[in-house]
């Protein structure tokens, strides 16, 4: 039985308030489905670096997990969001803005 997951825009808007408590900026910078739409995070490190993330599923664990699609300069990582976009109109895109790297995607299942 799949797991029980909530509308997309439900879930960005529970994650931008998880961020908004811990006082890190996050910004939606591409809307995709509202309903079924998958997700990506950008972390920017304000250094020039950042990390994207997606969910993947885990055949092993046999749930869904966060995992690093790109990371190193900030440019490189752009262009790597830009790529998924093309590939995936539905894509929402939220940017984080932290200098400690923090993305609180921990606990954060859909």
């Amino acid at each position: 039985m799949p797991e029980p997951r909530l509308v997309t825009h439900v879930w960005v808007s529970a994650y931008l308030r998880h961020l908004s408590l811990a006082d890190i900026p996050a910004y939606v910078t591409a809307r995709g489905d509202a309903t079924a739409g998958a997700v990506l995070v950008k972390l920017a490190t304000l250094d020039g670096q950042a990390r994207a993330y997606v969910r993947e599923w885990d055949l092993v664990l046999d749930s869904r997990r966060w995992t690093v699609l790109a990371e190193g300069p900030e440019r490189e990582v752009d262009a790597a969001v830009t790529r998924q976009r093309s590939f995936d109109p539905d894509l929402w895109v939220i940017e984080i803005e932290d200098r400690q790297g923090r993305h609180l995607l921990e606990g954060m299942d859909g």
